[in-house]
């Protein structure tokens, strides 16, 4: 194809890409310094549908999601709401139209394709599968795809399966960069949630379009401190970033939520619940209260 002539799906792509990095300030520099100054920053809260939404039909968490002030949501797959690949144009059609014609955005998908699998086959089969997800979101309204490590394979050296999952997250996010769809990175896994292990992944998984999603895991602040960590990674920051219950443990979330505003990071922070609420409705409103209250101290 003529490099000069510009297709709707590059146009698409080369758009997304912009604005997700305009979102989360994914390539600026943003290693936090004590003194930076908590301007332009737009942090929005949102919804994993693991595990409060995962047996709400889709217009069931939709009108949760706008009852509780929620205004984003990641949906999951094998969930009650059936996002799926297996979805015709119409129906696809109809999963937009209904978050357009609400207050709630589709924010993207949670998948749980994974590339550290020491079998060609399956390595080939998440990546395939990725690629399903990428059109699936372009066809919904959504704007990426998370996606995992999940551990280390039984007889591989870390060095080798670190190559290998950042060379499928360039193949899958070159793919989605044509589809307007960001790859977004959950720091998952025994070994591979570790920061360092996950800088050493984005060391190699260099293009644009791949970014991390913070996951508040308990490793996070060992080694050099949960600063250090966070630093480690933050340049590289795609537009999603998970917690779980923000009032419940013992995770620092209101040292994090300061350095997300120190950093200017202007993307959706999604609730991952653990929890089982009889009322999910009052639940979610109370968590966006909470972080809404956090975000007002980072900003104080």
């Amino acid at each position: 194809m003529d490099s000069n002539v510009l297709t709707r799906r590059s146009f698409l792509g080369n758009s997304s890409l912009m604005a997700a990095s305009l979102t989360a300030g994914m390539r600026t520099s943003t290693v936090l310094q004590a003194d930076t100054a908590a301007v332009l920053t737009n942090i929005k809260f949102g919804l994993v549908t693991y595990l409060w939404g995962k047996d709400m039909k889709l217009p069931d968490l939709i009108r949760s999601c706008e009852e509780a002030g929620v205004g984003g949501v990641e949906t999951r797959t094998q969930h009650a709401h059936g996002v799926e690949p297996s979805l015709s144009a119409a129906e696809r059609r109809e999963v937009r139209d209904r978050f357009k014609d609400s207050s709630v955005s589709l924010v993207g998908y949670g998948s749980n394709a994974q590339f550290h699998d020491a079998e060609s086959e399956k390595l080939k089969a998440n990546i395939e599968l990725t690629k399903k997800y990428i059109r699936l979101m372009h066809d919904c309204g959504g704007s990426g795809v998370k996606v995992k490590p999940n551990g280390f394979a039984q007889g591989v050296s870390k060095e080798k399966s670190i190559l290998q999952i950042g060379r499928a997250l360039n193949e899958v996010a070159a793919y989605g960069d044509d589809w307007g769809q960001e790859i977004r990175v959950e720091a998952h896994g025994k070994g591979t949630s570790d920061l360092p292990v996950m800088k050493a992944i984005f060391d190699m998984a260099d293009h644009p379009n791949v970014g991390v999603c913070w996951n508040s895991n308990g490793v996070d602040t060992q080694g050099a401190g949960l600063k250090s960590n966070f630093n480690m990674v933050r340049d590289r920051f795609g537009a999603t970033a998970h917690v779980r219950e923000l009032n419940l443990g013992d995770y620092p979330y209101q040292q994090l939520m300061k350095m997300m505003v120190q950093t200017n990071y202007n993307g959706w922070i999604l609730l991952e619940a653990r929890t089982k609420p009889v009322d999910k409705i009052a639940a979610m409103k109370e968590q966006r209260e909470v972080f809404e209250g956090m975000i007002a101290t980072a900003r104080s």
